[in-house]
């Protein structure tokens, strides 16, 4: 007789996995209405960010060589979900435990009223009508619970694409070859090798000399093995041993998946014997200044494999270099890109005279469009994260983080739209009327799009009046309402056709001093329900979780970003006076919205600002009212 107990339950949306991907698209979907079971098969969220593997989020904004920002001119980093994730982080986890940041990613989901969350949940199997999914069935092996769960649209974000494929979807592994898709940076001759997988480690210094010594079966490196990578990182002016090293890479040319074990072991090895080397090997790897390990002890070892490819969906759309390198134009764009084409050797560290990677900088920021997110044989079947239609090599930029999670933002609107219109994901991208409710829904949740601007006609004050107490000739108050809430008009930021010019936000005059004040005011009397307003984060900035002190270093971590207004108040002019309806202290978000249920109607609202984070002036991107 089975232990197992078995459940039957619902939803519109099941999300299958709950890493940089899957979080996002389960918050989307259920800010937008929809019924969504999130199933995550580990105890945490967050994938290859949370406390069990700890690699920094990174995302359009780049890094290095490759940094993508300037203020006022270019603001990369990704906005919704997932700057309110980075913005959060940083201000209640200064200390940057990986540990706060599961904690944060699980308050996020338990508070959302229309998510449930299935920790330690794995899908395992899938029933169909034809073409269609009709349940997911799902394992607790730990409370020795089955769950089938129906729901009208399923999202794989699993990474690996356990739920599509046990649906029979269409998939795609390894390395294309260049006549396939026309792709220069392809190979010559396909294969099935893949971007292989780390183990990453976190080190501490002692007040005193820490000694290790390396389990027999660590392997054991020269400085010529390491001459490429611990000797020589692009950017680094000496190894670092706080954090680990993205570079002890291997397993690219077994199954990422059915190898997952092997590769597991081999990578302890790996990164333990280059331990070694840096504690105990040639003077060059202990003795030489910032290089002496003498004082540094080991702190944590991952368990679990940084994976960063395995399967890779085949969608309506398969995104290729050309896209990324032409900034393709996609009517049905969800989301963006415009991380470098990222291409890592496959054999890792057992290839000691190639570089860790080889970095193609993309041109400009790329859409990312919903065809490639849909499958092309499953009728009610999504996906978001590493596993999106692409080939290798547009994987190679598609595959980091910050972009899987602004797709899976983009994923998770687009499904809970479809459940609402009664519309089934394969015929999303044919129906102008849905893409444009999807991608207006985004821009409203401050998803930014490559070249496209509010347009909805139930956004008020886009017909307002606006004036401010002051303004910067290059911030006039009618930027809050006009458009978009970022500038890309800079250097490597939207392809030059689809840019628009100004600073995209009022900005007070610093004269004038606190308090700043911006109006709208209407012809007719209208009955107030909601105000929504984007400040301004100094989204030109790095900003993400990361043990690396260096690139720590290079943002301002552990507070509010100083351009962001702290204090502000709401009011509406009602019967002849101003009354406060929304006082706000402390704050340090980017989006906030405001329920403002005004029984009489109003002609005018202000936004008194009365503070920022330390920016001598006010900024905000975008006000929206809706009545």
């Amino acid at each position: 007789m089975s232990v197992v107990t078995e459940h039957e339950l619902a939803c519109d949306v099941l999300v299958a996995g709950g890493g940089a991907a899957g979080v996002p698209c389960a918050l989307a979907a259920a800010r937008c209405g929809a019924r969504v079971i999130l199933c995550q098969d580990r105890s945490v969220l967050g994938g290859n960010a949370s406390s069990e593997v700890r690699m920094h989020i990174v995302g359009a904004n780049g890094v290095g060589r490759n940094d993508r920002g300037a203020e006022l001119e270019t603001e990369a980093r990704e906005g919704g979900i997932v700057e309110e994730i980075r913005l959060t982080n940083c201000v209640r986890n200064p200390q940057r435990s990986a540990s706060m940041f599961d904690l944060i990613l699980y308050d996020l989901c338990r508070a959302e009223p229309n998510l449930t969350l299935l920790l330690n949940t794995a899908i395992t199997g899938v029933a169909m009508r034809g073409d269609t999914i009709e349940s997911a069935i799902a394992e607790r092996i730990s409370t020795e619970d089955r769950f089938r769960i129906a729901a009208k649209v399923f999202v794989d974000c699993t990474g690996d694409g356990r739920l599509g494929v046990e649906a029979g979807a269409l998939f795609m592994e390894g390395r294309e070859d260049r006549q396939q898709f026309g792709e220069s940076l392809a190979r010559e001759v396909a294969d099935q090798a893949r971007l292989g997988s780390s183990i990453m480690i976190q080190a501490r210094k002692h007040d005193r000399p820490m000694p290790f010594v390396a389990p027999v079966w660590a392997r054991r490196f020269s400085k010529e093995d390491l001459r490429l990578r611990l000797y020589a990182m692009p950017g680094d002016e000496a190894p670092t041993h706080e954090y680990g090293y993205w570079w002890a890479e291997w397993g690219g040319t077994l199954d990422s998946i059915k190898d997952n074990e092997e590769i597991r072991d081999a990578l302890f090895a790996v990164v333990l014997g280059i331990w070694d080397h840096v504690k105990n090997g040639p003077p060059e790897a202990r003795g030489a200044d910032s290089f002496d390990a003498s004082h540094w002890a080991l702190e944590w070892i991952g368990f679990l494999p940084g994976k960063r490819e395995s399967r890779r969906f085949v969608g309506q759309h398969v995104l290729t270099q050309q896209d990324v390198m032409n900034s393709t134009l996609f009517e049905d764009a969800i989301a963006y890109g415009g991380w470098p084409i990222d291409i890592h050797p496959v054999e890792g560290v057992d290839a000691p005279d190639e570089e860790p990677c080889v970095q193609h900088a993309v041109p400009y920021l790329y859409d990312i469009p919903l065809r490639a997110c849909v499958s092309s044989t499953i009728r009610n079947l999504m996906f978001a994260g590493r596993n999106i239609s692409a080939t290798h090599v547009a994987f190679a930029s598609t595959r980091v983080m910050a972009t899987c999670g602004v797709v899976g933002q983009g994923a998770g609107t687009a499904a809970a739209i479809a459940v609402a219109r009664g519309i089934a994901p394969r015929d999303l991208a044919s129906d102008s009327e849905a893409i444009d409710a999807i991608q207006q829904r985004l821009l409203r949740d401050d998803c930014y799009l490559v070249g496209r601007s509010n347009a909805g006609s139930e956004d008020l004050a886009r017909i307002a009046m606006v004036t401010a107490t002051s303004e910067q000739l290059e911030g006039p108050a009618r930027q809050a309402v006009q458009g978009p809430t970022r500038v890309v008009h800079g250097e490597r930021g939207a392809p030059p056709e689809r840019r628009a010019a100004g600073t995209q936000r009022w900005m007070s005059d610093p004269g004038a001093g606190f308090p700043a004040t911006l109006e709208l005011a209407w012809d007719s009397p209208i009955l107030l329900r909601e105000v929504q307003l984007i400040f301004d984060t100094g989204m030109h900035r790095h900003l993400t979780l990361s043990q690396h002190d260096g690139y720590t270093a290079t943002m301002m971590w552990g507070r509010p970003q100083p351009e962001t207004v702290r204090d502000y108040t709401v009011s509406a002019y009602v019967d002849g006076e101003w009354v406060p309806f929304v006082t706000v202290r402390d704050n340090y978000l980017r989006r906030r919205v405001h329920a403002i249920e005004v029984a009489r109607p109003v002609t005018k609202i202000r936004v008194e600002v009365q503070a920022t984070n330390g920016l001598d002036h006010a900024r905000i991107c975008e006000v929206r009212v809706y009545a």
